[in-house]
């Protein structure tokens, strides 16, 4: 098949045709034509031709042209695409290098196999050009729902038509019980949007916390109006789920907005849910009080938050522990979920008994460290000393407040504590050098013997062998492993370091060995003033 007046303007109708079809743009088609008419082209004259197509968007004529670069002599590869600067000059005058020399070249004859291989090209470009319309209609509404029609289930997925392309629901993103027979209309949401070799791929949930939050937009007005704002969202999908909710209107309860009339609002969710219970929070900024709020109906005594540990210790009436932690937990898990926090729950006798054991072990401390009877011991306890270091180093007249302590018994009870804290960190010191501690490490600033000892426990002797630290490994942390949250242990741990005080004892030693210039080093609040500045100069821009 030649491209001759007979066919030219077939080409243009072709391409229209297909542009329609597909919903794609007419001028991507003709682009595909072109690139399929080079590629046959090239077959005719040679593959190492740059052969270029252009086809005329109002007449469909094809021309055909060959183009060579000007390029150094030495940069010389592809004679047939390619010419150095004294061949350009048979062409054209002062030739430079980078220019292109363009020639006309007759059109070719299509052969079966040429014509076959140039379809091939039009129908992969369309392919391209759908994948990427439906890309592009599709990304911008990620995190949204949309209504779908069931087209069919493989191996447990199902596939759903919604409208202008095809999404999966995978089996692991349903409500447990739920069952769809092909044509059967379903709600969902749209959780991401890929584009993959193969197409975009849209992958749906129904299990997703946003698709409560985003049904809970669609059903009550005041928060698709942002009066209430959704702060939380934990679901136990198809069996019960807790969302936090907070009003900026003083005027309009959050609670009673999402539940409804007679609960009509938040009946539609849960039928839409296939009945999953929902428990409607009101939402506070104070930690231990929207927890109280999230563990409902349970009651609750006491809370103790361990900010750093992100753990919370929740203290409830031995009556009410069944209910705290719920059927197979799941009450006290949907709470940690909306916290962010790990929850411990106990009971007040458990937490009685607790307590009983701290004192018995800080009485018995006290006895043994500062050589007095138990009453005595027992009233350092009650008055709240909980550590030697603060009966020794503390303000002479914290002690003169017990009962019966005088200027030198107060005195007396400094000096013992002082002794004994001195005794025994010279046994600690002399077990670190037992165990290899070189004195580059005991010189440095910062560490106890104690510590010194339990680092020398872990082989780390030196002062190099400590810089190589990471501060988590000294203040210990948590991570998250398979959604569970894991303790890691610090090596100083047990001493109360806290992360910061990690950092800045690693970045020390390693200012002290010359691994890091203090010079680069940028405080927090300088780095926050550059980022400040940053932002500045872009919304200036």
């Amino acid at each position: 098949m030649a491209i001759t007046s007979a066919n030219q303007l077939e080409l243009l109708q072709t391409a229209e045709a297909v542009a329609r079809e597909k919903m794609i743009d007419p001028g991507l088609v003709v682009e595909a034509m072109e690139e399929s008419l080079a590629r046959a082209a090239k077959s005719r004259y040679g593959a190492e031709m740059d052969i270029r197509v252009s086809i005329d968007r109002k007449t469909g004529v094809a021309t055909f042209t060959r183009v060579r670069t000007v390029v150094e002599d030495e940069e010389l590869e592809n004679y047939q695409a390619e010419l150095t600067v004294e061949q350009a000059k048979q062409y054209k005058e002062d030739p430079q290098v980078g220019d292109e020399l363009v020639e006309e070249v007759p059109p070719v004859e299509l052969g079966r196999i040429a014509a076959q291989s140039a379809k091939q090209v039009i129908l992969q470009k369309v392919r391209e050009a759908e994948r990427d319309r439906q890309y592009e209609e599709f990304k911008d509404r990620a995190g949204t729902i949309i209504n779908g029609l069931v087209k069919r289930e493989e191996y447990g997925n199902i596939i759903v038509d919604i409208g202008r392309g095809e999404a999966v629901l995978r089996r692991n993103e349903k409500i447990g019980r739920e069952s769809y027979r092909p044509n059967d209309r379903i709600r969902v949401f749209i959780k991401d949007v890929r584009r993959e070799p193969r197409g975009p791929q849209i992958f749906l949930s129904r299990i997703a916390p946003e698709f409560m939050a985003e049904l809970f937009k669609m059903e009550v007005p005041e928060i698709y109006d942002g009066i209430i704002e959704i702060k939380a969202v934990a679901r136990d999908p198809g069996s019960r789920a807790k969302i936090a909710v907070i009003s900026y209107d003083n005027s309009i309860d959050p609670v009673g907005a999402c539940v409804g009339m007679r609960g009509s609002r938040v009946q539609a969710v849960v039928n839409e849910l296939q009945g999953e219970k929902i428990d409607i929070i009101p939402w506070n900024e104070d930690q231990p009080t929207f927890l109280v709020n999230a563990l409902q109906p349970a009651e609750v005594s006491k809370v103790v938050l361990d900010d750093e540990a992100e753990r919370i210790e929740v203290v409830v009436p031995d009556e009410q522990l069944s209910l705290a932690i719920g059927r197979r937990g799941q009450n006290v898990r949907l709470a940690s979920q909306l916290t962010g926090l790990d929850i411990d729950i106990m009971t007040e006798s458990q937490e009685s008994e607790r307590r009983q054991q701290e004192f018995a072990v800080r009485t018995k401390l006290y006895m043994e460290a500062l050589d007095v009877d138990e009453f005595f011991a027992q009233l350092l306890v009650s008055e709240g000393f909980s550590t030697l270091e603060e009966v020794a180093y503390v303000e002479l007249d914290e002690l003169l407040v017990i009962d019966g302590v005088d200027d030198s018994t107060a005195q007396e009870l400094q000096a013992r504590a002082r002794d004994y804290l001195e005794a025994q960190a010279q046994a600690a010191l002399a077990k670190a050098r037992e165990l290899g501690v070189e004195d580059s490490l005991v010189d440095f600033d910062g560490l106890t013997p104690q510590m010194l000892a339990a680092l020398a426990a872990d082989g780390i002797k030196t002062l190099e062998d400590f810089a190589t630290c990471a501060d988590w490994e000294l203040a210990g942390g948590w991570t998250t492993v398979d959604g569970q949250r894991v303790k890691d242990d610090g090596l100083l741990e047990a001493f109360d370091v806290s992360l910061e005080e990690a950092q800045n004892l690693v970045m020390t030693a390693r200012i002290q060995l010359g691994w890091v210039d203090p010079d680069d080093l940028l405080t927090e609040e300088e780095t926050d003033e550059e980022l400040e500045a940053a932002e500045a100069e872009e919304d200036q821009a």
